[in-house]
Protein backbone atom coordinates (compact mmCIF):
# COMPACT_ATOMS: atom_id res chain seq x y z
CA UNK A 1 0.00 0.00 0.00
CA UNK A 2 1.41 3.38 -1.05
CA UNK A 3 1.14 6.27 1.35
CA UNK A 4 0.64 10.00 0.83
CA UNK A 5 1.72 12.77 3.19
CA UNK A 6 -1.70 12.78 4.89
CA UNK A 7 -1.95 9.01 5.30
CA UNK A 8 1.63 8.85 6.60
CA UNK A 9 0.86 11.66 9.08
CA UNK A 10 -2.24 9.87 10.36
CA UNK A 11 -0.30 6.60 10.62
CA UNK A 12 2.50 8.26 12.58
CA UNK A 13 0.04 9.97 14.93
CA UNK A 14 -1.65 6.64 15.60
CA UNK A 15 1.71 5.04 16.33
CA UNK A 16 3.04 7.93 18.44
CA UNK A 17 -0.34 8.22 20.23
CA UNK A 18 0.49 11.47 22.09
CA UNK A 19 -2.92 11.67 23.80
CA UNK A 20 -2.76 8.04 24.86
CA UNK A 21 0.69 8.71 26.33
CA UNK A 22 -0.54 11.77 28.21
CA UNK A 23 -0.68 10.01 31.63
CA UNK A 24 2.98 9.01 31.26
CA UNK A 25 3.95 12.53 30.18
CA UNK A 26 2.27 13.86 33.31
CA UNK A 27 3.74 11.32 35.72
CA UNK A 28 7.29 11.78 34.40
CA UNK A 29 7.14 15.58 34.15
CA UNK A 30 5.75 15.79 37.68
CA UNK A 31 9.30 15.10 38.90
CA UNK A 32 10.65 18.12 36.99
CA UNK A 33 10.67 21.65 38.39
CA UNK A 34 7.71 23.61 36.94
CA UNK A 35 10.04 26.28 35.52
CA UNK A 36 11.94 23.67 33.49
CA UNK A 37 9.05 21.54 32.22
CA UNK A 38 8.58 23.40 28.94
CA UNK A 39 12.31 23.26 28.20
CA UNK A 40 12.49 19.53 29.02
CA UNK A 41 9.41 18.80 26.88
CA UNK A 42 10.86 20.69 23.90
CA UNK A 43 14.27 19.03 24.31
CA UNK A 44 12.81 15.51 24.51
CA UNK A 45 10.60 16.15 21.47
CA UNK A 46 13.60 17.33 19.42
CA UNK A 47 15.65 14.31 20.51
CA UNK A 48 12.81 11.98 19.50
CA UNK A 49 12.50 13.77 16.15
CA UNK A 50 16.24 13.36 15.55
CA UNK A 51 16.13 9.67 16.45
CA UNK A 52 13.27 9.00 14.02
CA UNK A 53 14.94 10.94 11.19
CA UNK A 54 18.25 9.12 11.71
CA UNK A 55 16.47 5.79 11.85
CA UNK A 56 14.49 6.56 8.71
CA UNK A 57 17.64 7.48 6.78
CA UNK A 58 19.99 4.85 8.18
CA UNK A 59 17.79 2.22 9.77
CA UNK A 60 17.90 -0.18 6.84
CA UNK A 61 21.71 -0.12 6.83
CA UNK A 62 21.80 -0.64 10.60
CA UNK A 63 19.49 -3.65 10.40
CA UNK A 64 21.56 -5.09 7.57
CA UNK A 65 24.78 -4.50 9.53
CA UNK A 66 23.36 -6.23 12.61
CA UNK A 67 21.71 -8.92 10.45
CA UNK A 68 18.31 -8.11 11.87
CA UNK A 69 15.02 -8.28 10.00
CA UNK A 70 12.03 -5.96 10.12
CA UNK A 71 10.15 -8.90 11.62
CA UNK A 72 12.49 -9.04 14.62
CA UNK A 73 12.10 -5.28 15.07
CA UNK A 74 8.33 -5.71 15.09
CA UNK A 75 8.41 -8.51 17.66
CA UNK A 76 10.91 -6.64 19.87
CA UNK A 77 8.76 -3.53 19.71
CA UNK A 78 5.74 -5.57 20.78
CA UNK A 79 7.61 -7.05 23.76
CA UNK A 80 8.75 -3.60 24.95
CA UNK A 81 5.26 -2.16 24.56
CA UNK A 82 3.83 -5.11 26.50
CA UNK A 83 6.19 -4.48 29.42
CA UNK A 84 5.25 -0.79 29.42
CA UNK A 85 1.54 -1.66 29.27
CA UNK A 86 1.84 -4.05 32.22
CA UNK A 87 3.50 -1.34 34.28
CA UNK A 88 0.79 1.16 33.31
CA UNK A 89 -1.93 -1.23 34.46
CA UNK A 90 -0.40 -2.60 37.66
CA UNK A 91 1.96 0.17 38.85
CA UNK A 92 1.21 3.66 40.05
CA UNK A 93 1.81 6.47 37.56
CA UNK A 94 5.23 7.46 38.85
CA UNK A 95 6.49 3.88 38.62
CA UNK A 96 5.71 3.37 34.93
CA UNK A 97 9.08 4.86 34.03
CA UNK A 98 11.48 5.21 36.92
CA UNK A 99 13.83 8.10 36.31
CA UNK A 100 15.80 7.90 39.50
CA UNK A 101 14.36 10.07 42.25
CA UNK A 102 14.17 13.74 41.39
CA UNK A 103 16.43 13.49 38.35
CA UNK A 104 14.78 14.99 35.29
CA UNK A 105 14.30 12.73 32.27
CA UNK A 106 16.94 12.86 29.56
CA UNK A 107 16.33 10.73 26.45
CA UNK A 108 14.69 7.97 28.56
CA UNK A 109 11.73 7.65 28.91
CA UNK A 110 10.10 10.57 27.07
CA UNK A 111 12.19 10.78 23.89
CA UNK A 112 12.92 7.03 23.73
CA UNK A 113 10.90 4.83 23.93
CA UNK A 114 7.73 6.87 24.54
CA UNK A 115 7.90 9.17 21.50
CA UNK A 116 10.53 7.48 19.33
CA UNK A 117 9.74 3.93 20.34
CA UNK A 118 10.25 0.67 18.43
CA UNK A 119 6.85 0.94 16.75
CA UNK A 120 7.58 4.47 15.50
CA UNK A 121 11.04 3.39 14.34
CA UNK A 122 9.55 0.44 12.50
CA UNK A 123 6.95 2.70 10.88
CA UNK A 124 9.43 5.25 9.51
CA UNK A 125 11.73 2.44 8.42
CA UNK A 126 8.92 0.76 6.48
CA UNK A 127 7.85 4.04 4.88
CA UNK A 128 11.40 4.76 3.73
CA UNK A 129 12.09 1.23 2.51
CA UNK A 130 8.84 0.85 0.54
CA UNK A 131 8.84 4.33 -1.05
CA UNK A 132 12.41 5.65 -0.93
CA UNK A 133 11.67 8.30 -3.56
CA UNK A 134 9.30 10.04 -1.11
CA UNK A 135 11.83 10.77 1.66
CA UNK A 136 11.00 14.49 1.77
CA UNK A 137 7.31 13.62 2.13
CA UNK A 138 8.09 11.31 5.06
CA UNK A 139 10.33 13.99 6.57
CA UNK A 140 7.41 16.42 6.46
CA UNK A 141 5.05 13.86 7.97
CA UNK A 142 7.47 13.13 10.82
CA UNK A 143 7.93 16.87 11.44
CA UNK A 144 4.18 17.46 11.61
CA UNK A 145 3.53 14.43 13.82
CA UNK A 146 6.31 15.34 16.24
CA UNK A 147 5.10 18.96 16.37
CA UNK A 148 1.64 17.77 17.45
CA UNK A 149 3.19 15.39 19.98
CA UNK A 150 5.38 18.20 21.33
CA UNK A 151 2.35 20.48 21.79
CA UNK A 152 0.58 17.75 23.76
CA UNK A 153 3.71 17.23 25.87
CA UNK A 154 3.99 20.98 26.54
CA UNK A 155 0.34 21.09 27.60
CA UNK A 156 0.59 17.99 29.83
CA UNK A 157 0.63 19.92 33.10
CA UNK A 158 -2.33 22.09 32.08
CA UNK A 159 -4.26 19.01 30.97
CA UNK A 160 -3.48 17.33 34.30
CA UNK A 161 -5.06 20.24 36.17
CA UNK A 162 -8.00 20.26 33.77
CA UNK A 163 -8.71 16.52 34.01
CA UNK A 164 -7.76 15.88 37.63
CA UNK A 165 -5.68 13.08 39.17
CA UNK A 166 -8.44 10.46 39.24
CA UNK A 167 -9.29 10.97 35.56
CA UNK A 168 -5.59 10.79 34.60
CA UNK A 169 -5.23 7.53 36.56
CA UNK A 170 -8.30 6.07 34.85
CA UNK A 171 -6.99 7.07 31.41
CA UNK A 172 -3.63 5.52 32.25
CA UNK A 173 -5.21 2.15 33.11
CA UNK A 174 -7.41 2.25 30.02
CA UNK A 175 -4.49 3.12 27.75
CA UNK A 176 -2.53 0.29 29.38
CA UNK A 177 -5.23 -2.15 28.28
CA UNK A 178 -5.26 -0.72 24.74
CA UNK A 179 -1.47 -0.78 24.60
CA UNK A 180 -1.48 -4.44 25.66
CA UNK A 181 -3.64 -5.28 22.65
CA UNK A 182 -1.40 -3.21 20.35
CA UNK A 183 1.69 -4.99 21.71
CA UNK A 184 0.18 -8.44 21.19
CA UNK A 185 -0.91 -7.46 17.67
CA UNK A 186 2.64 -6.29 16.84
CA UNK A 187 4.18 -9.53 18.11
CA UNK A 188 1.65 -11.67 16.24
CA UNK A 189 2.21 -9.70 13.03
CA UNK A 190 5.98 -10.11 13.32
CA UNK A 191 5.69 -13.83 14.02
CA UNK A 192 3.22 -14.29 11.16
CA UNK A 193 5.59 -12.55 8.73
CA UNK A 194 8.50 -14.64 10.03
CA UNK A 195 6.77 -18.00 9.64
CA UNK A 196 4.49 -17.38 6.66
CA UNK A 197 6.11 -14.47 4.81
CA UNK A 198 4.63 -11.09 3.90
Amino acid sequence: MDHSFLSALVLLLLVLDPFGSLPIFISVLRQVEPARRARVALRETLIAFGVLVVFMLGGQHFLALMRLSERSLEVAGGVILLVIAMRMIFASGGEVYATGGEREPFVFPLAVPLLAGPSAMATVLLLASRQPDQLWTWMGAITAAMTISGIVLLAADWLRRLLGASMVAAIEKLMGLVLTAVAIEMMLAGLKRYFFGD
